[in-house]
């Protein structure tokens, strides 16, 4: 997709990053649970990182080093992922690890000029992530 930003030229999503405490375990969840695919790859020790392509060129980075505490709201709340089948995408994440912590919902974005419905679902990721599962026939 070409950018439309009229001051950046070129500028769109790239990627999104996170620090993991199990390193290996957290790549074979998103490679081989959710179908993300290793772009990149660098380092060694707490000091390796990889670049995983969700699919559409957007990333997540994960790097090794992280801990095995809760990871705090702050920056970043969550990470969405666009899924054409919200139900499906969640059973995936399931299956390889994840944990429900919102089913399926049918929400109506009260978004301005009109409300635009989606499918949303959450999970916690084994690294302690949260994702969140997005259909939308609009955004």
């Amino acid at each position: 997709m070409q950018s439309t930003n009229t001051i950046i030229k070129g500028c769109g999503f790239h990627h999104v990053a996170t620090k993991v405490a199990d390193f290996e375990a957290a790549v074979k969840f998103y490679v081989e649970g959710l179908g993300l695919i290793k772009k990149l790859e660098w380092g060694e020790g707490d000091g390796r990182a990889v670049m995983l392509d969700l699919g559409d060129g957007g990333c997540l980075e994960l790097f090794a080093g992280g801990t095995d505490r809760d990871k705090p709201e702050g920056a970043l709340l969550h990470l969405a992922m666009r899924a054409d089948d919200c139900d499906a995408a969640l059973q995936c994440a399931v299956a390889a690890g994840a944990v429900v912590t919102m089913a399926p919902t049918d929400v109506m974005i009260p978004s301005r000029p009109t409300p635009t419905p989606v499918c949303i679902a959450f999970c916690r990721t084994p690294s302690g992530e949260i994702l969140e599962f997005f259909q939308s026939a609009t955004c």
